[in-house]
């Protein structure tokens, strides 16, 4: 569960996830804890995977962002628990699928969508199930790409991660 000194919240709010502009790194949930004290603040965060490129972005921003606003931040990573597509919020959901990226399902039928070629993914333009796999990797490796076969439109589905 998310510690966070509520001081902090709306700086963090800001602060974007970079592979996903239109999330903040709130909504995402890699935010673990945030803590002041004696304005040095301590941020922890979690991958979405481990090896994730925006990690390092991600820690910049953070520390930009607390500077911005008077205070000196200190970023640490930390791996356990591991991060899950549970994490994210359901703002972060209704955006993600705005943004025109399907918001991940629940476990199993995840894994009856990519696996069993199941039609439960929803399109993000028309909103339709009529949807195909197209590659299990889309334009990152947390996406699949998936194609509306109602309104022909290729969009990314956001695998689930547990």
């Amino acid at each position: 569960m998310q510690q966070i000194d509520q001081q902090l919240i709306p700086i963090l709010e800001k602060v974007s996830d970079p592979e996903i502009p239109v999330l903040s790194i709130m909504e995402m949930g890699v935010v673990r804890s945030a803590f002041v004290h004696n304005n040095e603040v301590l941020v922890k965060i979690t991958p979405t995977y481990s090896g994730c490129p925006a990690m390092d972005v991600i820690g910049d921003d953070i520390k930009s962002a607390l500077q911005n606003a008077g205070f000196n931040a200190t970023v640490e990573l930390v791996l356990s628990p591991a991060w899950t597509t549970d994490w994210i919020t359901k703002k972060g959901r209704q955006a993600l699928e705005e943004y025109g990226i399907a918001p991940p399902l629940e476990a199993n039928a995840d894994k009856e969508a990519l696996l069993e070629n199941k039609r439960i993914v929803k399109c993000t333009n028309c909103g339709s199930t009529e949807t195909q796999l197209v590659s299990q990797f889309g334009s990152t490796a947390c996406k699949a790409l998936f194609k509306c076969e109602s309104c022909q439109e290729p969009f990314d589905y956001f695998k689930c991660l547990k």
